[in-house]
Protein backbone atom coordinates (compact mmCIF):
# COMPACT_ATOMS: atom_id res chain seq x y z
CA UNK A 1 0.00 0.00 0.00
CA UNK A 2 2.82 2.46 0.76
CA UNK A 3 4.00 2.31 -2.86
CA UNK A 4 0.93 4.38 -3.76
CA UNK A 5 2.58 7.37 -2.08
CA UNK A 6 5.06 9.34 -4.13
CA UNK A 7 7.56 11.57 -2.33
CA UNK A 8 5.27 14.55 -3.03
CA UNK A 9 2.31 12.68 -1.50
CA UNK A 10 4.35 11.69 1.56
CA UNK A 11 5.45 15.30 1.98
CA UNK A 12 1.81 16.41 1.95
CA UNK A 13 0.92 13.72 4.48
CA UNK A 14 3.73 14.94 6.75
CA UNK A 15 2.64 18.57 6.51
CA UNK A 16 -0.91 17.49 7.37
CA UNK A 17 0.36 15.54 10.35
CA UNK A 18 2.48 18.48 11.54
CA UNK A 19 0.01 21.33 11.02
CA UNK A 20 -3.58 20.19 11.51
CA UNK A 21 -5.43 20.68 14.76
CA UNK A 22 -8.91 19.88 15.99
CA UNK A 23 -8.94 23.42 17.41
CA UNK A 24 -8.67 25.10 13.99
CA UNK A 25 -11.45 25.76 11.51
CA UNK A 26 -11.06 24.81 7.85
CA UNK A 27 -9.74 28.23 6.75
CA UNK A 28 -7.19 28.29 9.58
CA UNK A 29 -6.11 24.78 8.67
CA UNK A 30 -5.60 25.81 5.05
CA UNK A 31 -3.45 28.72 6.26
CA UNK A 32 -1.42 26.51 8.63
CA UNK A 33 -1.03 23.81 6.00
CA UNK A 34 0.12 26.25 3.31
CA UNK A 35 2.65 27.79 5.72
CA UNK A 36 3.88 24.35 6.78
CA UNK A 37 4.30 23.30 3.16
CA UNK A 38 6.22 26.53 2.46
CA UNK A 39 3.79 27.46 -0.30
CA UNK A 40 4.15 30.93 -1.78
CA UNK A 41 1.13 31.26 -4.09
CA UNK A 42 -2.49 30.37 -3.42
CA UNK A 43 -5.24 30.30 -6.02
CA UNK A 44 -8.94 30.67 -5.32
CA UNK A 45 -11.34 29.39 -8.00
CA UNK A 46 -14.87 30.33 -7.08
CA UNK A 47 -18.42 30.45 -8.31
CA UNK A 48 -19.59 34.00 -8.94
CA UNK A 49 -22.08 33.57 -6.09
CA UNK A 50 -19.11 33.35 -3.69
CA UNK A 51 -17.45 36.59 -4.79
CA UNK A 52 -17.67 38.21 -1.36
CA UNK A 53 -16.24 35.15 0.40
CA UNK A 54 -13.43 34.96 -2.17
CA UNK A 55 -12.58 38.61 -1.44
CA UNK A 56 -12.42 37.92 2.29
CA UNK A 57 -10.20 34.88 1.75
CA UNK A 58 -7.94 36.84 -0.56
CA UNK A 59 -7.44 39.46 2.17
CA UNK A 60 -6.86 36.79 4.82
CA UNK A 61 -4.33 34.74 2.83
CA UNK A 62 -2.60 37.83 1.39
CA UNK A 63 -1.01 38.40 4.80
CA UNK A 64 1.30 35.46 4.07
CA UNK A 65 0.99 34.55 0.38
CA UNK A 66 0.55 35.86 -3.13
CA UNK A 67 -3.13 35.19 -3.82
CA UNK A 68 -4.89 34.94 -7.16
CA UNK A 69 -8.66 34.68 -7.53
CA UNK A 70 -10.66 33.72 -10.60
CA UNK A 71 -14.43 33.41 -10.89
CA UNK A 72 -16.28 30.77 -12.88
CA UNK A 73 -17.21 33.12 -15.73
CA UNK A 74 -13.55 33.81 -16.53
CA UNK A 75 -13.01 34.22 -20.27
CA UNK A 76 -16.70 34.86 -20.98
CA UNK A 77 -17.05 31.48 -22.74
CA UNK A 78 -20.30 31.25 -24.69
CA UNK A 79 -22.34 28.05 -24.88
CA UNK A 80 -22.42 28.09 -28.68
CA UNK A 81 -18.61 28.21 -28.80
CA UNK A 82 -18.06 25.25 -26.47
CA UNK A 83 -21.15 23.06 -26.74
CA UNK A 84 -22.60 24.22 -30.05
CA UNK A 85 -26.12 25.27 -30.76
CA UNK A 86 -27.26 28.83 -30.49
CA UNK A 87 -27.46 31.38 -27.74
CA UNK A 88 -24.98 33.62 -26.07
CA UNK A 89 -25.30 32.28 -22.53
CA UNK A 90 -22.00 32.57 -20.69
CA UNK A 91 -20.92 29.20 -19.33
CA UNK A 92 -18.80 28.40 -16.33
CA UNK A 93 -15.19 27.81 -17.32
CA UNK A 94 -13.50 25.45 -14.83
CA UNK A 95 -10.69 24.47 -17.21
CA UNK A 96 -10.11 28.18 -17.85
CA UNK A 97 -9.97 28.83 -14.10
CA UNK A 98 -7.34 26.10 -13.73
CA UNK A 99 -5.41 27.48 -16.71
CA UNK A 100 -5.46 31.00 -15.20
CA UNK A 101 -4.05 29.69 -11.90
CA UNK A 102 -1.58 27.34 -13.64
CA UNK A 103 -0.15 30.36 -15.46
CA UNK A 104 0.48 31.96 -12.07
CA UNK A 105 2.23 28.83 -10.74
CA UNK A 106 0.04 28.51 -7.69
CA UNK A 107 1.11 25.95 -5.11
CA UNK A 108 -2.37 25.35 -3.68
CA UNK A 109 -5.77 26.02 -5.22
CA UNK A 110 -8.94 26.40 -3.22
CA UNK A 111 -12.21 25.45 -4.91
CA UNK A 112 -15.18 27.44 -3.64
CA UNK A 113 -18.71 26.50 -4.65
CA UNK A 114 -18.01 25.12 -8.11
CA UNK A 115 -20.84 23.06 -9.60
CA UNK A 116 -20.75 19.26 -9.71
CA UNK A 117 -18.64 18.29 -12.70
CA UNK A 118 -17.06 21.72 -12.88
CA UNK A 119 -15.22 21.00 -9.62
CA UNK A 120 -13.97 17.76 -11.16
CA UNK A 121 -12.72 19.46 -14.32
CA UNK A 122 -11.03 22.16 -12.27
CA UNK A 123 -9.28 19.63 -10.02
CA UNK A 124 -8.16 17.50 -12.96
CA UNK A 125 -6.84 20.51 -14.94
CA UNK A 126 -5.09 22.15 -11.98
CA UNK A 127 -1.32 21.72 -11.75
CA UNK A 128 -1.48 22.51 -8.03
CA UNK A 129 -3.09 20.48 -5.28
CA UNK A 130 -6.76 21.41 -4.81
CA UNK A 131 -8.72 21.65 -1.58
CA UNK A 132 -12.47 22.28 -1.50
CA UNK A 133 -13.76 24.90 0.86
CA UNK A 134 -17.44 25.09 -0.16
CA UNK A 135 -19.52 22.72 -2.24
CA UNK A 136 -22.49 24.02 -4.16
CA UNK A 137 -25.88 22.70 -3.10
CA UNK A 138 -28.72 24.74 -4.56
CA UNK A 139 -31.50 23.30 -2.40
CA UNK A 140 -29.68 23.38 0.93
CA UNK A 141 -28.21 26.90 0.87
CA UNK A 142 -24.76 25.43 0.05
CA UNK A 143 -24.78 23.01 2.98
CA UNK A 144 -24.53 19.62 1.24
CA UNK A 145 -24.30 17.86 4.60
CA UNK A 146 -28.02 18.54 4.97
CA UNK A 147 -28.64 16.29 1.96
CA UNK A 148 -27.62 13.32 4.11
CA UNK A 149 -30.42 14.14 6.54
CA UNK A 150 -32.86 14.38 3.60
CA UNK A 151 -31.74 10.98 2.32
CA UNK A 152 -32.15 9.47 5.78
CA UNK A 153 -35.69 10.82 5.98
CA UNK A 154 -36.58 9.55 2.51
CA UNK A 155 -35.22 6.10 3.36
CA UNK A 156 -36.97 6.06 6.74
CA UNK A 157 -33.73 5.71 8.68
Amino acid sequence: MTELYTKAFRDIMQVNYDTTSMRSNRVEELMNFAKGAHFKRIGIAHCITFGYEAELLEKYFSKCFDVYTVDCKYGRLQKKDLLGGSGSRILCNPAGQAHFLNQRNTDLNISMGLCVGHDMIFSKASNAFVSNLFDKDFTNNNHPDQAITEIQMKMGL
